[in-house]
């Protein structure tokens, strides 16, 4: 399974990456939501050079000139709601992509422990197609292990990518082990080396989801 890290490399999504964990800048709902979404964009574009292309004969006013286009049935599949900003900037690039949305949640037992619980999943069939699941904070894994699952209600992909901005190495790990070696790859803004007792990502950036949207009661 391949495991792609942007931030060791040099690239304007670590620029995007730093305001969104800036504290100072993060609380700027509407700058934080479009930081998001242009990591999606970034991240859609690379993922996109994985596809397979063939060229289409175009015609111009003039002329008719060969394009080599992506021949991928695309299909984004999002967990609420954190997900919705990322999810845009998929839907920016891949215009033509059909969309599934997952519904997971944290179901606390006290303080520490949880659950994760699905409530809800819309999707299109995924037979054969190529699955994108976005979800901006991976924190323990386990929210995106129960959305794959679920997703395998609606058939079985050609190929599977997991998009993240900010990953914890446990994470990262966990995903290897429970998604198909042979055809996933992970995508990752950043890998942050731990979780805390809360499992919350650290450093991370807090609650995206509040960050987004404002505090839940």
């Amino acid at each position: 399974m391949k495991v792609i890290d942007f931030s060791q490399s040099y690239s304007i999504l670590n620029q995007y990456v730093s305001e969104i964990r800036n504290v100072e800048i993060q609380n700027d709902r509407l700058r934080f939501r479009r930081n998001i979404e242009r990591i999606g964009e970034i991240m859609a574009y690379e993922i996109s050079r994985t596809f397979r292309y063939s060229p289409k004969e175009i015609q111009t006013p003039l002329g008719v000139a060969s394009v080599n286009t992506p021949d991928n049935p695309v299909v984004i599949s999002t967990i609420l709601r954190a997900g919705l900003p990322f999810h845009q900037g998929f839907l920016s690039y891949f215009d033509g992509a059909e969309n599934a949305f997952v519904s997971a949640y944290r179901k606390y037992k006290d303080t520490l422990k949880f659950n994760i619980h699905i409530e809800y999943i819309a999707s299109p069939r995924i037979d054969e197609k190529t699955l994108i699941i976005t979800d901006p904070m991976l924190a323990t894994g386990s929210s995106m292990e129960l959305s794959y699952q679920a997703m395998l209600t609606k058939g079985h992909p050609a190929e599977i990518h997991v998009a993240s901005i900010i990953a914890s190495r446990q994470a990262v790990e966990h995903l290897k082990n429970v998604l198909p070696e042979d055809k996933t790859t992970i995508w990752c803004a950043a890998i942050d080396p731990e979780i805390n007792e809360h499992s919350y990502i650290v450093p991370g950036l807090g609650d995206a989801g509040d960050l987004a949207y404002g505090e839940k009661e």
